[in-house]
């Protein structure tokens, strides 16, 4: 009995020591924290946030890799760039953007872009180098407010203007292209812009029909 106790006592010691020596430092599970929340306030809709961009552009996705995707410049609504082809670097750590895995090979946007001018520390790791912050002359989008906004069939829809914040797919009219371009420039007012993207589809359609049948009735 005095033996079985000895030995019992002697493997308790063994594991209490172990687990000492090893410390929580050294329990990679246990201390593989979870990355950083990305925390900002909401700045606006498209319409209040693009005036802040380096480039407002429509795009279209031809690839990606980590967190970064490929853009195809389509069409300039404001700033400059003369590469047809862009890289554009998405959420990963604490980084206040969207999931690149939103932006699908294809699909096409309108964005308002930041343009990356400095290096930042530990913003480039050799080893995981499809996973970063982006390399100087790229692109970063940002995710506090609506900075890109769906666009197909040469309409756009998304949190555009007077939207609920964070929504990213509000109920709205798609608004034509032209038009977001003619706000961009300063050409019709964000009230227009309101407007058009509460219009009525069901009235609008009745106004096309009502607009062919005078034609065919003169």
């Amino acid at each position: 009995m005095v033996r079985r106790y000895a030995v019992l006592a002697s493997l308790l010691f063994s594991l209490l020591a172990t687990i000492t020596l090893a410390g929580p430092g050294d329990n990679t599970a246990a201390n593989t924290a979870p990355e950083a929340s990305c925390l900002c306030l909401w700045e606006g809709s498209f319409a209040d946030v693009q005036d802040r961009a380096d480039l407002v552009a429509a795009v279209t996705v031809t690839g990606g890799k980590g967190n970064s995707v490929d853009l195809n410049v389509d069409d300039i609504l404001r700033g400059r760039e003369y590469n047809q082809n862009i890289r554009l670097w998405l959420q990963a750590r604490d980084y206040c953007r969207p999931e690149a895995t939103g932006f699908p090979a294809g699909s096409r946007w309108v964005m308002a872009l930041y343009r990356i001018t400095e290096q930042v520390p530990g913003g480039f790791d050799p080893l995981t180098p499809n996973i970063s912050y982006g390399r100087l002359g790229d692109y970063y989008l940002s995710s506090c407010g609506g900075y890109w906004l769906r666009l197909h069939d040469d309409r756009v829809t998304g949190n555009l203007v007077d939207a609920p914040r964070w929504e990213r797919e509000p109920k709205m009219t798609p608004v034509l292209l032209d038009l977001l371009a003619a706000y961009v420039r300063g050409d019709v007012s964000q009230n227009a812009l309101q407007q058009a993207s509460r219009e009525d589809p069901a009235l609008r359609e009745l106004m096309l029909d009502t607009s062919e049948f005078l034609r065919e009735a003169q």
